[in-house]
């Protein structure tokens, strides 16, 4: 039975990495004592080094191990052995790419599937859905293809914000991006807010955090869903 945490964001406003999920982490982890990172993501560009020490320090507040999946020789191994696994964020485009240059796709679905506890944040949650067509990042490179590793029947829009009516900002809302999405796709697409996470295990795929997510369909008006909904019904 798959575990699976997809959270809209490493980090809240003032606080320190990954803090604001260590209680649920603390759970969702509680039969490991190591982590597999993928730090493919980069965010700002750091170096999959800083990003695994960044990533160490939080879990060990919880006593988990990490290493990143950059210092095996055998990648797709190292998947296939993992007690638990962690995608960070940072651009989509670039941690796509790297997961199919290296051929883990499949074989990094498969494990999640067969049972091992898996979190994404952002660009990790990103794959998490149907297709990475709804990221918010920048394509700096070209990956092999958008499909991701279809662990829920959605795709994700992390970072989700709401138009602000008082900007005079003149650019697309995130909404109008997705609005266009749909224009070519019948993928629904679940703006998530920050704070906001998903929890799925088994059949079920339940929102947790404290604020509402906006679920968009193709040729339907968009629809705000409240903590704890169980979203199995688009399955």
């Amino acid at each position: 039975m798959k575990r699976v945490i997809l959270a809209s964001t490493s980090t809240l406003y003032n606080g320190d990495y990954l803090d604001y999920l260590l209680p649920t982490l603390q759970n969702h982890f509680k039969d490991c004592k190591t982590l597999l990172f993928i730090p493919y993501a980069r965010p700002g560009g750091i170096s999959h080094n800083d990003y695994t020490e960044k990533v160490s320090l939080a879990f060990a507040k919880i006593n988990i191990t990490v290493k990143g999946i950059h210092e095996y020789k055998n990648p797709i191994e190292a998947i296939q052995k993992a007690e638990a696994i962690f995608t960070g964020g940072g651009n989509t485009f670039l941690l796509v790419s790297q997961i199919y240059k290296n051929n883990l796709m499949p074989i990094l679905k498969n494990t999640i599937e067969a049972g091992a506890p898996y979190l994404g944040t952002s660009a990790g949650s990103n794959i998490g859905g149907v297709t990475m067509n709804t990221t918010n990042d920048m394509p700096i490179v070209l990956p092999e293809s958008f499909n991701t590793l279809g662990l829920i029947p959605f795709n994700l829009n992390p970072h989700f914000l709401d138009a602000n009516t008082q900007s005079t900002h003149m650019g697309e809302t995130r909404e109008t991006r997705i609005n266009e999405f749909h224009t070519i796709s019948n993928i629904p697409v679940l703006g998530l807010r920050e704070g906001s996470w998903l929890e799925i295990s088994g059949g079920n795929i339940i929102l947790k955090g404290d604020l509402t997510a906006k679920l968009f369909r193709q040729n339907e008006t968009a629809i705000e869903l409240e903590t704890n909904t169980n979203f199995n019904f688009l399955t």
